[in-house]
Order: C-alpha cells, then structure tokens, then sequence
C-alpha cells in the first residue's frame, strides 16, 4: 500500500475542490486518517483507505524535557526506529527532522553516529515527522512555521528524497512553509552543496557542520571527511553563495582540547574570509561512552572572542532538551531515566 505523504501535493490522487479537501484535512487539520475526513463522501473515504495509508509510523514515543521541547521516538512500520526533537520559543515552534535510521557520516562526537546506518527514510517519513509531532503537542501542523534537517542522518546522501519533503513543506496548499525558515545542515557533502544551489524553486538555507579547520582534527572527528577536503568544502560553499546570493552558517562543536585551541580559530576565521557567513559555536552534548568533553566555558569565550576579532559573525548556540537526550548529537534512540515518557 502506497504511503500518500510520500506523494507531492499536485499528485494527490483526487482533483479539484475533493483535493483541496484533502489536503487541508491532512495538513492542516492533521488527521492521522482518512474515516475522519468527514466532509468526503464514504466511498472516496473508502477509495482511499483501500489504495493509500496515511500515517507512516507504528508507534510514537515521546520525551519531554524540563525546557519544554521535547523527543519523538518513532517505529517506522519495518520496526526501524529514528528520531525528531519538537522544540516551542516564544515567537516560533521549530522542529529538527531526520532523514534517516542512523548516519553513515560516523562523527566520533555524536551518538547518531555511532549507530551506523540504517536507511534513507522516505520523502513521507520525512514529512510525517512534522504532522506527528503537531498532533503530539495538539496543534495544527501549520502553526510549525521553523524546520531543520538537522535530526539522524546526512540529508545529502538522501538527496532525491529530502528535496521531495522541502517541497512538500513548502507547498502552498501542504505546510506552506517559508524558503528562510527551512534550513538544511551537511557535513560538508561538496557535490550536494553544489547540487542544492542550482534547486532555484527552492531557496532553503543552508549550514555546513565544519567543526574543525585543519584536515588533521576534522578527519580526526569525522572519519568519513576525507572524502570531501575542508578545501573542497570551501569552495562548494562559495559557489553556493555566487549561486543564490545566501549566506552560509557554519556549525562548530566545541571539543575540550580537540577543536579548541586558538591557532584554530585563527585558521578558521581565515578559511571564512570572503564567505558571507555565521558561525555557530556548540558546546558538545554529552553521551554515554563518547570519550569527549565540551570546551570549557572560558574556552568557548576565548574561541567566540578570536573569531569576533577577526570580523567573524558568529554565536554561541544552547541546545534544547539536553536532559531528554534531544540536544545535538545526542539522538540515539535513548529514553532517558526519570523524565516523562508516554506511546
């Protein structure tokens, strides 16, 4: 049976005001399924159930932290599981999709990584995280108006299929979602930086998980960087801004005695030079087993002062829901003890 999410809005299987119909029950209304779009006739509601389903989950578990956001656990219907973290500010409500079960990028910091990878998900897979986690925090899936492919997985090695959900989330008559307000993290996959900047339909933004400037420390963290130099990195960014004339955010995750070190800031500030960019400074996550640290707080100052110096826009990003394992580079399918978890 065909997931209908996986489908792009001007597919939708009905025509006319039935497909208006149909997609303001699902995106708008949020149903989780088709006997509730009551305004259909019976039989198009049977039509429907007998060719399509409409949720792409077995079962959803969630863990809310102290700071209000919370952790979506979700079994897909093969028994994969993965992950997306729901994350409420006061002028917006944001949540941080995955694109697959686990990450082949294996950052050494990050416990996605140590997974492994599962698969890609689907473009629905992708989609119905957002649509899940509206019905979890009973709101309208439209009211989540802020997203980012920053969950499980490197969305560029799902490429087809992420840019099949960016369009979806987009979709005036699916999420209607603001090109600025999706943004697209990487690891530094070169040819699909390259590759996004050319998506003129699109326009969504994009960060680039740098988290070292010198080969030697960024092969050291991420084993799979050799593939992608920190040079090829540079250029495929600066070709993405003469493309679409947008700036280009660089995630840093502060490593004690690893990443931290001035002489690297220094090196940063310098690859960044003639890039429009923004750098964010992140203090690492802790995990079980990690065998990293996060910076001290007077390193992270000393580092965030050295790039400023240097005319570096740049800041130093919390991460939410730490306490629920939902903080970056913490996702891995881990319920911690003591906080509040219901299926």
């Amino acid at each position: 049976m065909q997931l209908l999410l996986d489908l792009h809005p001007d597919q939708y299987p009905l025509e006319g005001f039935r497909r208006k119909q149909l997609l303001e029950w699902v995106f708008v209304q949020g149903v989780g399924g088709f006997e509730a779009m009551t305004n259909l006739p019976g039989p198009v509601r049977a039509d429907l159930s007998a060719k399509f389903r409409l949720n792409p989950f077995r079962e959803i578990e969630t863990v809310r932290s102290s700071d209000g956001s919370a952790k979506y656990l979700f079994t897909l219907l093969d028994g994969r599981q993965m992950e997306a973290v729901y994350m409420p500010y006061l002028d917006r409500k944001t949540v941080c999709v995955s694109t697959m079960v686990g990450c082949p990028a294996r950052c050494a910091f990050c416990a996605t990584g140590a997974m492994g990878f599962g698969r890609n998900l689907t473009p629905g897979e992708i989609v119905g995280q957002v649509l899940a986690v509206a019905g979890g925090e009973g709101i309208s899936p439209r009211e989540i108006r802020n997203l980012v492919f920053m969950g499980m997985g490197e969305a560029m090695l799902n490429y087809e299929h992420t840019m099949v959900a960016a369009r979806i989330l987009l979709h005036p008559q699916a999420l209607g979602m603001s090109k600025r307000r999706i943004t697209l993290s990487t690891v530094g996959i070169a040819k699909g930086i390259r590759r996004l900047a050319e998506e003129d339909d699109l326009g969504i933004k994009l960060a680039i998980s740098l988290h070292a400037p010198d080969e030697e420390t960024r092969q050291k963290i991420i084993p799979t960087g050799a593939a992608n130099s920190i040079e090829e990195i540079m250029a495929a960014a600066r070709d993405y801004q003469d493309v679409t004339g947008r700036r280009v955010t660089m995630e840093y995750t502060m490593l004690r005695g690893i990443n931290d070190h001035l002489w690297q800031a220094e090196l940063l500030a310098e690859r960044l030079r003639g890039l429009v960019s923004h750098v964010n400074l992140i203090p690492m996550n802790p995990w079980e087993g990690s065998g990293f640290e996060s910076s001290t707080e007077g390193q992270i100052q000393a580092f965030y002062d050295a790039l400023q110096d240097r005319g570096v826009d740049v800041s130093v990003r919390r991460s939410r829901g730490k306490d629920a394992g939902a903080a970056c580079g913490q996702l891995a399918l881990k319920r911690p003890a003591g906080l509040a978890a219901a299926l």
